[in-house]
C-alpha cells in the first residue's frame, strides 16, 4: 500500500505545506480543519460557532474528496482556545455526526496556527470500498 494525497481544490491550507488528507488503504487521515474559506480567508473572526461550522464543512469536504463521509468518521480530535465553548462543541457533534458517535478527544490550547482561529478539528475515517 502507498499513501495517497487527498486535496480538495482550491486548497486553502496549501501555503502551510501540509496535506489536507492522506488515504492509506481503507483509512483516511484528515489534517486539522479550521475556519478558512477556499480562498484562504479566515471565516467568522471572533464568532466561535461560525468558525466551528466552517471547520466542520471543511472536514466534510476533505472526507468526500477522499471517498468517505461524516458517517464514516472513527475518531476526531478537537482543539479549542477556550473550554467554555464545550457545550457548543457537543451541539455541533450532535448536528454533524450520528450515533454511534466517533471516538473524541477535546483539548484546550493557548493558540492555534493563526491568532484569529478559535476551533480546529482533525479526523480519522474509514473509506468504504
Amino acid at each position: 500500500m502507498t499513501k495517497q494525497l487527498v486535496q480538495p481544490l482550491p486548497d486553502p491550507f496549501e501555503p502551510f505545506a501540509l496535506s489536507p488528507g492522506i488515504a492509506f488503504g481503507d483509512l483516511l487521515f484528515v489534517s486539522g480543519q479550521a475556519a478558512m474559506n477556499p480562498q484562504g480567508e479566515i471565516v467568522g473572526v471572533g464568532n466561535f460557532m461560525a468558525q466551528a461550522e466552517c471547520a466542520f464543512e471543511n472536514l466534510k469536504r476533505v472526507l468526500e474528496t477522499g471517498g468517505s463521509s461524516l458517517d464514516q468518521v472513527l475518531k476526531v480530535t478537537i482543539f479549542v482556545t477556550d473550554m467554555a465553548y464545550f457545550p457548543d462543541v457537543v451541539e455541533l457533534r450532535k448536528r454533524y455526526f450520528s450515533p454511534p458517535y466517533p471516538a473524541d478527544s477535546i483539548v484546550q490550547v493557548s493558540a492555534l496556527a493563526l491568532p484569529e482561529l478559535m476551533f480546529e478539528i482533525e479526523a480519522i475515517a474509514a473509506r468504504p470500498r
